[in-house]
């Protein structure tokens, strides 16, 4: 007997299949079948043969592989009981749950009394997958793996596309080739890591970013994830997500994934870009986004109100709208070696507390945030020597920014934190807040992510009129889970802008310009040394959710005026572009990092072309666009222009005005670009006639 199920939106169909009540299989997942497809027939297509040296018959890759029905890879669970005996369920079908875009199918293995239930959604705008999977017993036991749904590899593809990175790197894209066996990513930081980016692209061959079949997969968790990409003897592919393994400590009777989301796209990875954008941004939040003033690289922990009273003037005169007051407002927080967990105002920087810097700030027409980093303690601290059984790990653990960590899945250290960071928010106008994560933990534990999300849900619950933003030493925390409760990720540490233009480029395979912040950082670059002109600085921090984090007091006037200028273009723009999608164009000249932000309506768009290093080549090749209409015409106009060099001595039209063209032209043949210097960027605002 088969069972089937369907999933489908307009572009995109699941199939899922089962034979003799067993667990079903992916049988389909790509563009959409047409009506009336033979589901049953689809299912029994694809069936393997068998031939010397195999089993009788090919074991299902189902979306959990079992080990007891001999299956040649690696599981989709691994338990044992509560005498460390492995369990090896043999799970069959007891019910299904349909709605509309959603599945949910529950099956069970009586002898070993173990439930198994996966959970499907296709969204009908964005044809995202969300799958997630949860284990039941009726004794506690031990999970070590639990893999979310698993779905099947395809096979017209050469290479997997992957995420590495490091502080002030993150967002690093990895080639590795498919070949027989695993490929294992385990990352046992206990967060998702600037190593360890949960994410997966699966380029058809010959597939691009702007066309040719995709898929990619991203894992929605905080903790610190596990991935398997792994092709069988028989040359089938499985791929496989999860928490990071052995980082369920603790026996229990329940179990249960984070979400596996899972795109398809046949316009190249940026179809899939679009959906995972789309998807944070229906949740992001709908208010208009407030230019950013962050004070870390101004005063570090050197807090003067006086003088943080005249940056914010300062910050406000060059457009800012929040201003956020980082590390260093609180306990006897001179540096990083003390204070962290003694959340109360520190009385020698503000012995009036922090209401005279925020009502001078809000008096300035900007709104007032905080940095907090609630789930670290420094030893010298008084919550350190009060609650020395909060820290987690042992003793004699080697310290990250001469900190520890607090249990976060105690109940006591989170009602704790939330009435300390409840009082500050209570007290003060507080809109906005920043919240850190600065060290690895010392070992995985998926309840310390699971008490992290108790928490942050139970404050937002208590001031929803408050954003939070996800900061972990730059990109460290950077995920859908994250993102159901924070607003906005800080993308990393760099303020560089040409290390800020490649990672911004590609962390917009997953992230849409509303919950990216992007800064203006100081003349002299505080990560890297190097001495970037204004208007790179500027022109890199607009193409996301712009701020500032240098000290207004060293701009000249000129650079001061360009930061106006670029700051008002931004705000001009900034309600369509918070809701454009962001592709990433084919760049014919690897100097070049070139994206189209293109609004929703396809009315408008804005083209960022990075001159990130000098071109092999003497002249710009041209630039092809990508997601417009063929049939419509444009009018482009190069808003940059006046910053050409003087060695641009040629006359191409973008240069000398506007120019027209169609939207085939375009995309078939290109812009051709002035020729600029390195470490410059050509922004080209486009129009729909």
């Amino acid at each position: 007997m088969i069972r089937t199920w369907q999933l489908s939106n307009a572009g995109r169909s699941l199939v899922l299949a089962s034979r003799d009540d067993r667990l079903p299989e992916i049988v389909y997942w790509g563009a959409a079948l047409p009506e009336g497809e033979d589901l049953a027939a689809l299912a029994q297509a694809v069936v393997p043969d068998v031939t010397g040296g195999m089993l009788d018959r090919v074991p299902e890759l189902s979306i959990c592989p079992e080990e007891s029905r001999t299956f040649p890879a690696e599981p989709g669970l691994i338990a044992r009981d509560g005498a460390a005996r492995p369990l090896r369920p043999a799970f069959r079908f007891v019910r299904e749950e349909r709605r509309p875009g959603r599945l949910t199918l529950a099956f069970r293995d009586a002898a070993l009394g173990l439930g198994y239930r996966a959970h499907f959604a296709l969204d009908g705008d964005t044809g995202l997958v969300a799958a997630r999977a949860a284990v039941d017993s009726d004794r506690p036991i031990m999970v070590h793996w639990l893999a979310a749904p698993v779905f099947p590899g395809p096979q017209l593809a050469d290479e997997m596309l992957e995420f590495s990175g490091r502080w002030i790197g993150e967002f690093q894209i990895e080639a590795s080739p498919w070949r027989p066996g695993q490929r294992a990513r385990d990352n046992h930081t206990g967060r998702s890591g600037h190593e360890h980016f949960p994410g997966l692209i699966l380029p058809a061959r010959g597939a691009t970013k702007t066309r040719g079949e995709t898929w990619a997969f991203h894992y929605g968790w905080s903790g610190g994830h596990r991935m398997v990409a792994e092709e069988l003897p028989d040359g089938r592919r499985q791929i496989q997500f999860g928490h990071a393994s052995g980082s369920e400590t603790r026996a229990a009777a329940h179990f249960e994934t984070a979400t596996l989301f899972a795109a398809f796209s046949q316009a190249g990875s940026n179809g899939c870009a679009v959906a995972f954008q789309r998807h944070l941004r229906a949740r992001a939040p709908q208010a208009r986004r407030p230019v950013h003033y962050n004070c870390w690289e101004a005063v570090y922990f050197d807090h003067a109100l006086d003088e943080l009273k005249e940056i914010a003037a300062r910050a406000a005169r060059l457009g800012a709208e929040r201003f956020v007051l980082d590390d260093g407002w609180f306990g006897r927080r001179d540096d990083d070696s003390s204070s962290l967990g003694d959340w109360t105002v520190d009385p020698r920087k503000y012995p009036d507390g922090l209401g005279p810097l925020v009502d001078h700030v809000r008096g300035l027409g900007m709104e007032f945030g905080l940095w907090f980093e609630p789930e670290m303690v420094n030893r010298a601290s008084d919550l350190a020597r009060a609650r020395p059984e909060w820290l987690l790990g042992p003793e004699d653990q080697i310290e990250g920014r001469q900190q520890r960590v607090l249990d976060m899945a105690n109940p006591a250290v989170r009602d704790h934190l939330f009435r300390a960071i409840d009082a500050v928010l209570s007290d003060h106008a507080v809109s906005y807040v920043k919240w850190d994560h600065n060290r690895v933990l010392p070992h995985a534990d998926a309840a310390q992510t699971r008490g992290l999300y108790d928490l942050l849900d139970r404050l937002g619950t208590a001031h929803p009129g408050v954003e939070f933003e996800s900061c972990a030493s730059g990109g460290g925390r950077i995920d859908f889970g994250i993102l159901e409760r924070t607003g906005r990720v800080w993308l990393s540490d760099s303020n560089d802008a040409l290390e800020r233009l490649r990672i911004q480029h590609d962390a917009a395979l997953f992230l849409p310009p509303g919950v990216t912040g992007s800064h203006v950082g100081p003349r002299i670059c505080h990560t890297s040394g190097r001495v970037i002109d204004i208007r790179t600085r500027a022109w890199v921090a607009a193409q996301r959710h712009m701020g500032f984090e240098m000290d207004p007091r060293e701009l000249t006037e000129e650079e001061a005026d360009v930061l106006s200028e670029v700051t008002a273009w931004w705000k001009s723009n900034r309600d369509w572009r918070m809701g454009a999608d962001i592709l990433r164009l084919e760049s014919a000249d690897p100097a070049v990092i070139a994206e189209m932000q293109l609004a929703g309506d396809g009315s408008r768009f804005v083209l960022f072309a990075g001159q990130a290093v000098t071109s092999a080549q003497i002249l710009p090749r041209p630039l092809r666009l990508t997601g417009l209409d063929p049939a419509a015409r444009y009018c482009l106009r190069l808003i940059t222009a006046r910053d050409l060099p003087r060695l641009s001595r040629g006359a191409p039209a973008l240069k000398s005005g506007p120019v027209t063209f169609s939207g085939q032209a375009l995309m078939g043949q290109g812009v051709s670009l002035p020729w600029t210097f390195p470490e410059r960027l050509h922004v080209i605002e486009g129009e729909r006639l």
